[in-house]
């Protein structure tokens, strides 16, 4: 159970705001259900998350694999299950998802991108400090674009499981709130 109620998606203050949501991601999930507490705070991480999402050129398939190890690694279950599905749709097998938990061990299911990319992003989720040699790895595969881009994913994405974690925010919640 979330630590605070959500919002009141009826309230007029926020309207234009659900609108956006709703046209940008389908519905209003229960992450954005708590930010739109603040409005600016809910404005600006939806504008951040699509350019994250939507508008970076890392492919669909490496950012649903950094999404979903840090949801592992941050023990944070509600990350998981809404990015499951879409690592599927990208590309993301389920033997992979299987394997994601202990990666290292099931090398043969990951090409040396994908083990570049799940190694940087476990040093930055458990480490902060990246050691030299897995950036190397990551800064010998892809350009300078992309590596501030997978850089600012998994920022982006242990940003997000900290937020819901800290509130308790789990899919299984029930909002009492009525969605218009």
């Amino acid at each position: 159970m979330a630590r605070l109620p959500y919002a009141d998606l009826n309230n007029p203050a926020i309207h234009d705001l659900v609108t956006q949501i709703e046209a940008e991601r389908g519905s209003v999930i229960h992450l954005y259900q708590m930010l739109l507490h603040s409005p600016a705070v809910a404005q600006g991480w939806l504008n951040h998350l699509t350019g994250i999402r939507l508008k970076s050129q890392v492919s669909g398939d490496l950012r649903e694999l950094i999404i979903m190890r840090v949801a592992i690694i941050n023990r944070a279950p509600y990350e998981a299950d809404q990015h499951a599905p879409i690592a599927l749709k990208e590309g993301v097998t389920q033997e992979q998802l299987d394997a994601l938990p202990n990666w290292q061990d099931h090398t043969d299911l990951f090409s040396d991108k994908e083990q570049a990319v799940l190694a940087y992003t476990d040093a930055m989720t458990r480490d902060i400090q990246v050691p030299n040699a897995v950036y190397e790895a990551i800064a010998t595969q892809f350009d300078a674009q992309t590596v501030v881009e997978l850089t600012a994913t998994i920022a982006t994405y242990n940003m997000v499981s900290r937020f819901l974690e800290a509130l308790h925010i789990h899919s299984d919640d029930i909002n009492h709130t009525p969605i218009p």
